[in-house]
């Protein structure tokens, strides 16, 4: 009797089941948790670091207030409710000011950000979230080269692990990161700082000394001959040469050996695609109006920081974690008018004075 032996079939690769939350394990484990090294090479750059941080100085001191959308007649009325536990410590574990500066972050640099919901209560709706630093999360289900998101993703990993997509709030900026956007500008301005600090540690001469005529003189003649005459030069406001040696003074200038002019520019490219007006970095821009505290605070408000503060309002007010009709605001208002009140007092300074005399 032939026995015949059976061929082994080919082991199958087997995805995650729907609903697979083994990511989830790896949530809070702050000692493997990474930033990302081109968010790390990004803040390398001083006016980078200078703009993140003056658009997470504002998100980071708002305060988050909650309302009902009732309709009056004529348009919808935001009535002021009672909030919920989570809007005054939306992370147990850390302070509002940091979490949502960092959230700004990730959407600065990434274009998106995620929370992770670890509480609900009894009604279902989230009670405590934490962060997950968006360098760690990949998508499965959109490509991730371009940094153009298309909605929210419903194949989540968390260093390689699924994690529910339920539980996960995602916020899609309505700006491309930085990383995807400002790479070329960013390796510019790094190679204009190498070429600054290797000018600055680099002696040149304030004058060289050139043969022009008789027997060539040997490296020691040479150095002899410089010797000399930095000893006549400094002894003596007056030095003298022969017709045979000619004074070639260095016409290398600070701002040309530090590539100042460079750096500049540099720094006004860098400022557009970050999206912060240039004067609130320090880069000069010529010939402009005086611009006020409160004008300041506008600005930056109007042209950097708004599309990020609606993209997390929205989000939070969404019906994943809100019940319908009910919505979540900064109260930037109050961040608004501190200037302006702060400027006004400015003024009545002068007007004190005069009248005390």
């Amino acid at each position: 009797m032939a026995l015949f032996a059976r061929k082994p079939e080919p082991a199958k690769q087997v995805k995650a089941a729907a609903g697979s939350n083994a990511g989830a394990s790896q949530i809070g484990n702050f000692y493997a948790y990474s930033d990302g090294v081109s968010r790390q090479r990004f803040m390398q750059v001083p006016t980078i670091s200078r703009s993140r941080d003056l658009m997470a100085s504002v998100i980071g001191c708002l305060p988050l207030k909650m309302y009902k959308e009732i309709w009056n007649g004529e348009e919808i009325e935001l009535v002021p409710e009672a909030p919920r536990s989570w809007l005054s410590r939306i992370d147990k574990g850390v302070t509002n000011n940091f979490l949502l500066s960092f959230t700004l972050d990730d959407l600065l640099f990434y274009g998106r950000s995620f929370w992770f919901i670890t509480d609900r209560d009894s009604s279902g709706y989230p009670s405590n979230f934490t962060r997950l630093p968006a360098a760690m999360v990949t998508t499965q289900d959109q490509a991730q080269s371009s940094g153009v998101w298309f909605g929210p993703s419903k194949q989540i990993l968390f260093q390689g692990l699924p994690i529910r997509w339920e539980d996960c709030v995602q916020f899609l900026s309505p700006i491309q990161g930085l990383i995807y956007t400002g790479a070329t500008s960013v390796d510019t301005a790094l190679k204009l700082e190498q070429a600054h600090n290797r000018n600055a540690s680099s002696l040149q001469p304030a004058v060289t000394l050139r043969q022009m005529g008789g027997e060539p003189m040997s490296p020691q003649e040479l150095r002899d001959l410089a010797a000399a005459y930095d000893e006549a030069r400094f002894a003596s406001a007056t030095s003298a040469v022969n017709e045979f040696v000619e004074v070639i003074p260095n016409m290398a200038t600070p701002d040309k050996m530090l590539l100042i002019d460079a750096a500049e520019y540099q720094a006004k490219e860098i400022a557009r695609i970050a999206n912060v007006p240039a004067y609130l970095v320090s880069v000069s821009i010529g010939n402009y109006s005086y611009v006020s505290s409160a004008e300041a605070s506008r600005d930056l408000y109007k042209f950097g920081v708004k599309p990020y503060i609606d993209c997390i309002q929205e989000t939070l007010s969404a019906n994943n974690v809100l019940p319908r009709g009910t919505v979540v605001r900064f109260d930037i208002e109050s961040y608004l008018e501190s200037y302006e009140m702060q400027e006004e007092e400015e003024k009545l300074v002068p007007e004190t004075q005069v009248n005390n005399a």
